[in-house]
C-alpha cells in the first residue's frame, strides 16, 4: 500500500524533531564556565582589608581584631558607629599619640578596605553562633556599676537622653546579657530628621533621604511621602541626628568607661 505524502513529511519531521531540538539546546544554552559569578567586590575589600590589617594593626589588635597590646575593635564603639569610614578613617589617618597609636601611612582605598574588614568582623560577632543568648552575664561583668552609673549621670551625659525611670526601665530584663551589651555598643540606627526653611520662610519637615555639601532630599511624611529636593546654598537647613550624642562621645569614651556603663545597665532591672 502507498504512504500518503502528508503521513512521509510528517513521520520524517517527526523523527528529527529530537535532533534539532538537541541542537538548538547545545547552540543557545551557555556553557557552566560562562555562568561563573564575577567575584564579590565587597569580599575582595574585606579579604584586602583582612591582609592590610595583618600587616599593619595585628601586632596591638590582634589578628581577628579582638585586641591584644592594643583594644579590641570587634567590640570597639567607634567601630560601631563608624558610618562608612568616616570615623574609622581619621584614627587610621591621625592616630591617638596619646594612647600610643601612631599614624598610619594609608591611601583612601586601604583605608576603605581595612574599614570593610573591621565592619565585617563586628558583624561576624553579631551574627555568630557561637555565643548563646544565655551567654554567662558575669564573663560581660567585669566593671563597677557604681561608676557605672557615676558616668550616665555625669562625663557620659548620658542622662540627657535616658532615663533608669523611663526608656530604661527594666531594660535588663528585656534581652538576654549578650543582647543587652549588643545594644548598648551597636544602638539601632534612627532616621536623622531634617527641617529646612525655603527663602519666603516657609519650613518643611522629613526623615533625610540624602544629603551632601550641594543638595539636601527629604521625604515628607512616612516613607511612602513626597520626596522634595533642595539647593543646600538657596536654604537654610537644620538637622537633629537621634545618635549625634553617641558620636561626640565616641572619642572620649574608653574601655573602663563601657563595662563600667554596661555593669550599670544590667542593674536596670
Amino acid at each position: 500500500m502507498r504512504v500518503p505524502r502528508i503521513a512521509f513529511h510528517f513521520e520524517h519531521r517527526f523523527k528529527l524533531f529530537p535532533f534539532a531540538v538537541a541542537a538548538l539546546l547545545l547552540t543557545t544554552v551557555p556553557s557552566s564556565r560562562a555562568q561563573t559569578p564575577q567575584p564579590d567586590s565587597q569580599g575582595a575589600s574585606v579579604e584586602r582589608g583582612k591582609k592590610m590589617f595583618a600587616q599593619s594593626c595585628a601586632f596591638c589588635h590582634g589578628a581577628d581584631a579582638t585586641g591584644a597590646r592594643g583594644p579590641d575593635l570587634v567590640r570597639s564603639p567607634l567601630v560601631a558607629h563608624d558610618v562608612k569610614g568616616e570615623l574609622i578613617g581619621e584614627v587610621i589617618k591621625n592616630g591617638r599619640p596619646d594612647k600610643g597609636m601612631p599614624p598610619l601611612p594609608a591611601t583612601a582605598e586601604e583605608i576603605a578596605d581595612i574599614t570593610a574588614f573591621l565592619h565585617a568582623r563586628a558583624k561576624e560577632a553579631i551574627e555568630s553562633s557561637g555565643v548563646p543568648s544565655s551567654y554567662p552575664v558575669e564573663k560581660l561583668l567585669t566593671g563597677s556599676a557604681e561608676k557605672g552609673k557615676a558616668y550616665f549621670e555625669g562625663d557620659g551625659g548620658c542622662k540627657n537622653c535616658h532615663s533608669p525611670a523611663g526608656d530604661l526601665a527594666g531594660v535588663a530584663r528585656k534581652y538576654s546579657s549578650i543582647e543587652l551589651e549588643a545594644h548598648m555598643l551597636y544602638p539601632d540606627r534612627k532616621p536623622v530628621l531634617a527641617t529646612v526653611t525655603l527663602p519666603s520662610g516657609e519650613q518643611i519637615s522629613g526623615v533625610v533621604s540624602h544629603v551632601d555639601d550641594f543638595v539636601v532630599s527629604i521625604r515628607v511624611g512616612d516613607k511612602s511621602g513626597w520626596y522634595r529636593s533642595f539647593l543646600r546654598n538657596s536654604v537654610k537647613l537644620e538637622l537633629k541626628d537621634p545618635l549625634a550624642a553617641h558620636r561626640e562621645l565616641l572619642p572620649k569614651l574608653t574601655q573602663d568607661d563601657m563595662h563600667n556603663l554596661f555593669a550599670y545597665i544590667n542593674s536596670l532591672k
